[in-house]
């Protein structure tokens, strides 16, 4: 079972500072539908969060083939993995070059999701493994996932992660997990280790669309989505799936909104499915639904506006109508620090120290409501509002 996976090139400089890829959990390896697959893991040992770009590239006979992945941030001393088809690729022995790593500094806390390391965390004779996560944090986490990488013996073997869609988990809050490895290396799971939580989709995919490029990510593990094409009008996205994993999952796309009042539909090989649309709080759209075991098929979603989408705002629409309406004394004072408080949490604002409190101790002055009222009337910019919170949050005259 071990003879699939491919010659790695050994090379000093895979590290850039304190961001780096190790080479023992960098392999590829022919999949179960015979797609070749490159897993990895990025770790930052920095003291400052970091967004990684790997670019990973395959000997293919006489042509080399490249692939980039702008990584969901990297909090402080973490790590995360990462996964790359290549279904170009036509040698049965294609050779895999070390990667190429950069990263950009940001502000990322790192997520409050545990496994818990207990009796329900079980590896099951096939190879598969079950267990429980918790948010021991105080804010809800939406859309999470888990990761994890998938050893053998002496070697790496497979990166996976929880087969099952979660929208959202609470504070306190806790959950089943599943997690199964690629069906072409189950019979050498020795344990799994690195259990790793993401709060966004990773996958990208830029399309060419009305034209000019039109990005999208998708979540979905075991399913490879490829093949990615829009109609003339923009309007229809067309995309080929493949699903290795023998029972089914699901996928989670997410998409910039044109209008904001787009109103999907999804055919999979012709036939209407059933799905999920929903918003999330930064403004892009998500369209859910559950893919067959073993699968193959032509996926069809419809119901995009033409053209591309607009630069979206920084700060979440939602957040700005929510300064508004507290203002006017349409919403108490807590439903406007919510907003306030996303806004830390998704390091659109921050301060060198914030302490947490509970949300009953949350305060803000009502005079704060003037500049709140300009800042939804446009009379000052996004910038200018977010400077003021910062400073009275950094003075402790907002708590939250």
């Amino acid at each position: 079972m071990l003879g699939f996976f491919s010659i790695l090139l050994f090379a000093p400089g895979l590290s850039f500072a304190d961001v780096f890829v190790p080479l023992h959990e960098y392999l590829g390896y022919f999949d179960s539908n015979g797609i070749y697959t490159v897993v990895g893991n990025v770790k930052n040992e920095n003291d400052f969060a970091v967004i990684p770009t790997i670019t990973v590239s395959v000997i293919d006979g006489s042509e080399t083939i490249s692939k980039t992945i702008k990584h969901v941030p990297l909090a402080v001393d973490s790590e995360i993995p990462f996964k790359i088809k290549f279904p170009e690729t036509k040698s049965n022995i294609p050779v895999l070059v070390n990667p190429e790593l950069t990263f950009e500094k940001t502000i990322k806390d790192e997520i409050p999701i545990q496994v818990l390391y207990d009796k329900t965390l079980i590896k099951h004779d096939d190879g598969h493994i079950t267990g429980k996560i918790q948010n021991i944090g105080n804010q809800t986490i939406y859309y999470p996932k888990l990761f994890a990488v998938v050893h053998g013996y002496d070697r790496v073997l497979d990166i996976t992660q929880n087969i099952e869609f979660i929208e959202k988990i609470e504070p306190g809050e806790i959950l089943d997990f599943t997690m199964y490895p690629d069906p072409a290396i189950t019979e050498d799971v020795f344990y799994y280790s690195c259990f790793g939580p993401v709060d966004m989709s990773v996958v990208p995919i830029s399309v060419e669309k009305n034209e000019g490029k039109f990005d999208l990510r998708y979540d979905s593990p075991g399913t490879f989505f490829y093949d990615a094409k829009y109609d003339e009008q923009g309007t229809i996205l067309t995309i080929r799936s493949t699903n290795s994993y023998p029972f089914p999952t699901y996928a989670n796309f997410e998409f910039p909104p044109i209008s904001g009042n787009e109103k999907f539909s999804v055919t999979r090989n012709g036939e209407p499915i059933e799905f999920i649309q929903s918003m999330d709080e930064m403004g892009f759209w998500h369209v859910a639904f559950s893919v067959e075991p073993q699968s193959q098929g032509i996926l069809e979603i419809s119901g995009f506006d033409k053209g591309l989408p607009p630069e979206l705002p920084t700060v979440p629409v939602w957040v700005k109508q929510n300064a508004d309406w507290w203002a006017t004394a349409q919403i108490p004072d807590s439903e406007f620090l919510e907003g306030i408080d996303f806004l830390f949490e998704k390091q659109i604002l921050s301060v060198p120290t914030r302490e947490a409190v509970t949300e009953s101790e949350w305060k803000i002055p009502e005079w704060v409501q003037t500049p709140a009222s300009w800042w939804y009337e446009e009379k000052i910019s996004d910038e200018q509002f977010l400077n003021i919170i910062e400073n009275l949050v950094q003075r402790e005259i907002i708590v939250i």
